[in-house]
This record gives structure tokens, sequence and C-alpha cells, in this order.
């Protein structure tokens, strides 16, 4: 009863606790014993993509089409909320902040890291050639569009639906009730749910953490000659924890809400300083191109355990996204849940898939395509640098437009305000799960959650680099898979039976 006074008054021991038993042990093992930590996180992903590929793969494209089919089925006019309940946010708002909780520091890293890793080594033909950067791009798309916010729109959609349709407490477990019904979704096996949530969150997000660390640190070292070496990048995660701390403890409308909208102003201010001043008429030529592919070719690339007949390439990548999406599925619908009450279920849906997914594919397509015509046709070496240093992509391609220093200062601040907007979201929203739902946390649980994220994503990167932060996404996201098509069937229940009854 103490301890619950210390952290928050509404704290779940229960929850709390297993939480933590499952999270601490990373910090402790993975900080004694570095190399014995990322041997072992090197053959749990070994195991999980040889043989649970095909239910990632299958799995993210159906939550694709099931959220497709209800946002056009009548069921799309029911509303998250009462039937005259007005959404809190504006839409510039709303779309601000559930961009950057479900894409954010991810896509500022790879927006050219891994369009230019498919244009050197693609899965199929010849590297470095127009149609393999055509190529590149309709991969980009693939990975980064309808397929990762249908995951998101899952969760989010079974959480909304639940706590401001049906007035329950926003967790996990509750929103299975139409399954199991209300005293099985409050019992033991709800609060399980609630620590896999819990545990997913922890280990989707470490790995976003990890990446901007190494995009931050490489970008001091650009601008500023940073020193590019492990204690470099445990200072800054250190830093951007105290950052995004602060920002989790002011809340959604102040911090989280504000960061959001300077997050998504300043992606626009890049987008069209490179639109300006790169290939303008390659650029455009590029998005066009790729896209027709994208959309073409989308049934096929959707329903197959084989992309481009290139099994590994498929477990190394797509696999890998799929699970990173799932994981970050817990914290990312929970925090869009929590913003989009007042909205009908179809604005909700296709709102999600679609403008997030536009975005992210004219943001990769400017600054990839700047980097795939510097390397064709200016004799630029970007992708035989990113080889050895992805999370130097960014920077390189930068120094061949002009006023590098004012670029690289604000992509370096880019880089840190999206890696604030994403742990701070998904600190308060552990932090809720925490505490049965509640939307009011105490700020010293905040805090303590903060500190975790932060501790084990430095225990991460320093015990494996970026395969065990890529290791982390995958275990944490395993068990929740079987939780969302749950989540899916009670969504589709509970509307079934609004519909009927209204």
């Amino acid at each position: 009863m103490k301890f619950r006074m210390i952290l928050d008054k509404n704290l779940d021991l229960k929850v709390f606790a297993w939480s933590c038993a499952l999270t601490l042990p990373f910090l402790v093992f993975g900080g004694l014993y570095p190399k014995a930590t990322g041997k072992v996180a090197n053959e749990v992903l070994a195991h999980l993509t040889s043989s649970w590929d095909w239910l990632y793969l299958l799995s993210v494209s159906l939550f694709l089409l099931a959220a497709l089919i209800i946002a056009l089925s009548p069921l799309g006019r029911i509303k998250l909320g009462g039937d005259e309940e007005k959404p809190e946010f504006s839409r510039i708002s709303w779309f601000s902040m559930l961009f950057s909780a479900g894409m954010g520091i991810g896509l500022v890293f790879w927006s050219i890291a891994e369009p230019m890793m498919h244009f050197t080594s693609p899965p199929m033909g010849e590297g470095g050639t127009p149609e393999a950067a055509k190529r590149a791009l309709e991969i980009f798309f693939f990975h980064w569009g309808g397929h990762a916010w249908g995951v998101y729109v899952v969760v989010g959609l079974a959480l909304a639906l639940s706590q401001f349709r049906q007035g329950r407490p926003a967790l996990i477990s509750r929103a299975l009730a139409p399954l199991f019904g209300e005293r099985f979704a409050a019992g033991g096996v709800g609060k399980a749910i609630d620590v896999l949530a819990i545990w997913a969150t922890i280990m989707g997000v470490v790995t976003s953490l990890g990446l901007g660390a190494l995009q931050v640190v490489s970008g001091f070292g650009a601008s500023l000659g940073m020193p590019q070496t492990g204690e470099a990048k445990v200072l800054v995660i250190a830093g951007i924890t105290l950052l995004f701390i602060i920002s989790a403890v002011s809340g959604i409308k102040r911090g989280i809400k504000l960061l959001s909208l300077f997050n998504v102003a300043l992606m626009v201010f890049i987008l069209l300083y490179f639109a300006g001043f790169g290939p303008s008429k390659y650029i455009l030529e590029s998005f066009a191109a790729s896209l027709g592919a994208y959309l073409t070719d989308l049934p096929k690339l959707s329903f197959t355990t084989k992309l481009f007949g290139n099994e590994g390439w498929t477990r190394g990548w797509t696999v890998f996204y799929w699970a990173w999406w799932i994981a970050w599925a817990p914290f990312v619908g929970a925090f869009i849940a929590r913003i989009s009450k007042g909205r009908s279920v179809r604005e909700f849906i296709m709102v999600v898939l679609i403008l997030p997914a536009v975005f992210s594919f004219l943001f990769a397509s400017t600054l990839g395509g700047t980097a795939f015509y510097i390397d064709l046709f200016e004799g630029g070496k970007i992708g035989a640098l990113v080889s050895s240093n992805l999370e130097g992509a960014l920077f390189e391609t930068l120094r061949h437009l002009p006023a590098f220093g004012l670029l690289a200062a604000l992509a370096n601040i880019l880089i840190i305000s999206f890696f604030v907007t994403s742990a701070d979201s998904a600190t308060y929203v552990i932090s809720s799960f925490s505490t049965e739902g509640s939307s009011v946390v105490d700020k010293k649980l905040v805090i303590f959650w903060g500190l975790a994220l932060g501790g084990v994503a430095a225990v991460l990167l320093t015990a494996g680099g970026l395969k065990a932060l890529q290791t982390a996404s995958i275990v944490g996201s395993f068990p929740f898979i079987v939780i969302m098509w749950l989540l899916l069937a009670a969504t589709v229940k509970e509307l079934l039976k609004d519909y009927r009854r209204n």
C-alpha cells in the first residue's frame, strides 16, 4: 500500500510488479554481461524469423483488409463516443499527434537509409540502377504504408470503442470484454494481457530510442565533430530521456500536442527544402513510378511469405517491420484512441490508414530520391556509406545541398524532437496501463517508466547495437499477435451489436 502511494494511488500492483519482472532483468543481465545478451538476442531472432515469419506476414495483411472492410461497411457510421460527441482536437493537431507517435523517429532514420540499402542490395536484380531505385521506393512504401497503420487501427479502434462508446477503462484487457465478459477481462488473465501490452510497448519503443540515439550521435558527429563512441550514445539516451520525461509530465494537451505540431511543420520545411534545392523533376518521376508499382504489386506482396522470391531478405526486412509495428501497436493504438474521441469509425480508419502513409511516401521519395540522384548522376557515394553506417545516410545526403550547417542543425532538432514525442507518448500510455487505464497518472510513475525505457534502450544498444534493438522489437511483439486477433474479433462483435441496437 505504501509503495502504491509513493508512485500512484491508482497503481495496479500486480500489473506493475509483473511488468517490472519482465523488464528489469534486461537492465541487470545486459549491463553485466553485454556479449552474452547479444548472443542470446541473435539466437532468439533467428528462431522467431525462421519459424513464425508466416504468422507475421499474413496477420498484418489481414489486419489491413479487415480495417478497410469495417470502414467501408455501414459499421463505419458509428461514433467513437456518444452520437453527438464532438472531437476533442482539431484535425491538424489530431494528425500531427498520431503521426508523431506512430512513425516519428523511425521515419527520419529510415527515409534515406532503407531505400539506399535496397538500391545497392536489392532483393532481386542488379543494384545501383534506375530500376533498383524504383523498386527500393516501392519496398519502402510497402513497409511504411497501409500495413503499418492497419496494425495501429486494430488496437486503436478496439480501445477507442471500448473506452468512449462503452465507458470501460482504457486497457487492452477490458477491450476484450465483448468476447469473454467483464469479470474475465478484469481478472487474472486480463491483468496478464495488460502486462504483455506493457512488455511489447517497452521492447518496441526502445528500438526507436536506440535508432534515434544512433542518428543523433551521427548528426552531432557530422556537424559538431562529436566522437561516435558507445559512451556518447549512452549520454545521448540519458539526455533525451530527461527531455521526454519532462514532456510526458506536462501532459498531452501541452507538451505532446505542441511538440507534434512542431515536428510536422519542421518535416514539411525539410521536405520543401529538398524539393526546392534537389532534383525536383527526378523526385516527382520517382514518386509516381514507385507509387504505381506499389499499388499494382500490393496484392501480390501482401499475401506471400517470400517477397521477390528471396526468403532471407523477407525475414530480415519485412518480418522485422511487421514485428516492429506490432510491438508499437499497444502504445500507438492506445494513444491514437485517446486523441480520437468524437470521430466516426470510418473517419478514424480512413484518416489513420491513408494520410500518414501518403505523407511518409512523399517524405521518403523526396529525401531518398535526392540520394538516388546523387549516386546515379553525380558520382555520389551515399550507397557505399550506408552499407557500413546506416545512421549517417541523412547527413551524408545533406552535404550535397546548400547550407549544410543550417540543415544539419534542423535535422538534429527534428530527430531529438521526434525522439522526445515518441517516447513521452509511450511513457504516458505505459503509466496508464499500470494504473487501470487512468487518464491522469502521477508524475512519479511517469518518471519511473521513462527511466526504465531509457535504461533498456541504453543496455540493448551497448549489448548488441542495431541487431539487439531489432530483436527486442520482435521478441516483444510475438505474444501480442494473438491478442490483436482477439481485439479484432471483439471489435467486430461490439460494432455489430451496436449497429443492430441503433
